[in-house]
């Protein structure tokens, strides 16, 4: 039995659904598109599309959608709460046949998903709502209306969740910005920018999926009347967004609602591509850091004390790999976790990878050798292929 692989972008990202991704492969980056090659070494490979801006929900609920072949259900209570459209955009296929149904010999169809950076809450939190749906969901839609993806009891779809370089505590660099006053400024430039590409001739080659918030292109409608409430629409709420999730505090809401799951594996990856100044102490950028990230993992690499919020952030965090401090991307603090051993995995407990060389962008390709990267996954999927698959 093997069991097909998804992969999750991060914020900012894009997947095979996107005209940018023939151009320039978010995963394999500028080593060259890695789907081809892993479905060549016999793997079977899916790379998704969920809003590269979007809450971690918004995108858990697209990533269900887009993998069942469904339309997009933000939930009646949650599009209520966040004051936007309970649909978005329908997908008429599935990205895979059979997920979840019993194959002929009894074995459950399940998925291998795999994300890097934000992509790994994402695949976190549709676990969690596969598992367990979401209460306040049940409670608010009439049964027959009620999007599967909130009733629970599939946890035995998900095989194994593996995350790279996964802000799983947040980033202090939500702190930082907010220390620069940069926050709102970033936010604004963000969706401006979506709401600009989603009604010009670039939409499809960069899609922002932002239908729920009236941001994509709908045909027939006044764009600029309609772009700037949208904006305003967008702006009146500040919790369902990727800049609430990226933050500590945000992160730790979001584990809040996350358990794990005890046939589940989890796996977590992370980076460093920093060192400690014997100057300052503090850590700074190796000098084969990616060059934008440079002033990123110099501003983490010195943020040990918390001054924007409650959160307890010291000097564990400085370590980093230009955007996520490794601390953050080894597990969710109140998750059960053990140091990876090849010859002990544990299911309903996370599998800490050791860390390993190199920037946030490093592992999807960024700047990286060819080789080392496409064995990065070769090695890392017959290590997956190698656990005992069950029947339930």
């Amino acid at each position: 039995v093997h069991y097909p692989y998804v992969f999750v972008h991060g914020m900012g990202g894009w997947g095979a659904d996107e005209g940018i991704n023939d151009l320039i492969p978010y995963w394999g980056a500028t080593t060259g598109a890695l789907m081809p090659k892993l479905r060549e070494n016999g793997y079977e490979c899916y790379d998704a599309s969920v809003g590269p801006i979007s809450s971690c929900w918004d995108r858990a609920c697209e990533l269900y959608a887009q993998m069942v072949g469904d339309t997009v259900d933000y939930g009646e209570a949650h599009a209520k709460a966040h004051n936007h459209a309970r649909y978005g955009r329908t997908y008429t296929t599935p990205l895979f046949d059979g997920w979840g149904k019993s194959e002929k010999n009894g074995v459950i169809k399940k998925v291998n998903l795999v994300g890097h950076s934000f992509g790994g809450n994402t695949i976190r939190l549709l676990t969690e709502l596969l598992a367990n749906g979401d209460e306040t969901e049940r409670q608010t839609t009439p049964a027959e209306e009620l999007s599967p993806l909130f009733t629970g009891g599939k946890a035995n779809w998900v095989h194994s969740v593996t995350t790279l370089c996964t802000p799983h505590n947040g980033s202090t660099l939500r702190y930082i910005a907010d220390e620069f006053k940069l926050t709102d400024l970033v936010k604004a430039v963000s969706y401006a920018y979506a709401g600009v590409m989603g009604r010009s001739l670039l939409n499809g080659f960069v899609d922002f999926h932002l239908e729920q918030f009236g941001l994509t292109a709908i045909p027939g409608e006044s764009a600029q009347e309609h772009l700037i409430r949208a904006l305003k629409l967008v702006f009146e709420q500040t919790d369902d967004s990727v800049v609430m999730d990226l933050s500590p505090d945000g992160a730790a809401l979001l584990n809040n609602q996350i358990g794990m799951e005890e046939n589940i594996y989890y796996f977590s990856y992370s980076y460093l591509t920093t060192h400690k100044s014997a100057l300052t102490g503090h850590q700074v950028a190796n000098a084969n850091t990616l060059l934008v990230l440079i002033p990123f993992a110099n501003l983490i690499g010195r943020y040990a004390d918390n001054t924007d919020t409650d959160y307890p952030i010291d000097e564990s965090w400085l370590p980093n790999d230009g955007l996520v401090s490794v601390v953050s991307a080894q597990k969710p603090s109140d998750d059960p976790g053990v140091d990876y051993d090849a010859s002990h995995i544990v299911q309903g407990s996370w599998n800490v990878m050791p860390t390993l060389p190199g920037d946030h962008g490093t592992v999807i390709g960024l700047n990286a050798d060819s080789g080392k990267t496409l064995q990065f996954y070769l090695d890392m999927m017959q290590m997956i292929e190698s656990l005992p698959k069950t029947a339930r």
